[in-house]
């Protein structure tokens, strides 16, 4: 299994408020011929929590469908009681997934101590058909996985990586030196996809890649050449944007700015609205910026949208 590429963290495209099937097909499509090691279903940007387990298993379908078996399919499987996280990633393992993304169970936050965190990762990783892949991300769920979590699962030999969803350096840092060289440390914010790669990150999952997936591909190809100066110039290019569709404007500002690149997304699921106009405007701006003067991936350029 490569964990050393770029994967896009699927948004999930709704047609009339129902999972849109033939536009997860293009959409995979689009990303996998601009490179992409594989797709992320159901995660934090494919409104998971929003859909119920039937949608989730037709996502999960759909993508792989879609995805050729050279390219990895990774499907969020993360739930609040260890059960269900066990039954989700077994379905999605029979549905083709090649692993599974699995969040922090959040909701008695004071309770979720390390133990806890060992006891569940460990019962889900045992019941897993495919490899575990945890998923920090405390700026939502207001939990955290510490670096000696993460070294004590990653003696696991079915767990064998995690996402980290944040822009503490020394966290990051601190999960590199806590496991294996065979153990990937992903990076899951693109702002930070550079410095991440410095300190030790694998590849990257990364929202801003469901938008411009070629310049987050070339950034990872260039510093892997060690072409230093063009990534670190990609990076500059493509923080903008990469902030406008996460933090500022999250899910509705990410789909809109796959329809103005090209890519079908639909509108979110209530509660959450589509973007604004002011924000709709904002993202374009961003994206023109992309489009002037870019040579092609691979050369450390931003790619025509």
């Amino acid at each position: 299994m490569t964990l050393a590429a770029v994967f896009p963290p699927m948004a999930t495209p709704f047609d009339g408020g129902e999972v849109d099937t033939t536009a997860i097909a293009r959409n995979v499509r689009e990303w996998v011929r601009a490179g992409v090691g594989g797709i992320v279903a159901l995660g934090s940007n494919g409104e998971a929590p929003f859909l119920d387990e039937t949608e989730s298993d037709r996502v999960v379908a759909a993508v792989r469908d879609a995805l050729p078996r050279s390219r990895l399919l990774i499907a969020g499987s993360g739930r609040e009681s260890t059960r269900a996280a066990i039954a989700a990633s077994t379905r999605a393992a029979s549905l083709g997934a090649d692993a599974v993304l699995v969040r922090t169970p959040s909701y008695y936050k004071g309770r979720m101590t390390r133990d806890a965190f060992l006891r569940h990762y460990s019962a889900v990783a045992d019941a897993s058909p495919v490899p575990v892949l945890l998923y920090n991300y405390p700026a939502v769920t207001g939990v955290n996985l510490t670096p000696d979590t993460v070294g004590r699962l990653s003696e696991h030999p079915n767990i064998v990586g995690i996402k980290e969803t944040g822009s503490d350096g020394a966290q990051f840092a601190a999960y590199v030196d806590a496991v294996s060289r065979s153990f990937a440390v992903i990076a899951g914010s693109a702002p930070t996809f550079y410095s991440s790669l410095c300190l030790g990150a694998t590849g990257g999952i990364l929202a801003v890649a469901c938008v411009v997936p070629e310049l987050c591909v070339s950034l990872l190809d260039d510093f892997l050449a060690g072409r230093h100066r063009e990534a670190r110039e990609l990076q500059r290019q493509l923080t903008p944007l990469a902030r406008l569709v996460t933090t500022e404007f999250g899910v509705p500002g990410l789909k809109a700015a796959m329809q103005l690149a090209g890519y079908s997304a639909g509108d979110p699921r209530a509660p959450l609205a589509p973007a604004s106009a002011d924000a709709i405007q904002q993202i374009r701006a961003e994206l023109e910026k992309l489009q002037a003067g870019n040579r092609q991936p691979g050369t450390g350029n931003v790619v025509v949208l």
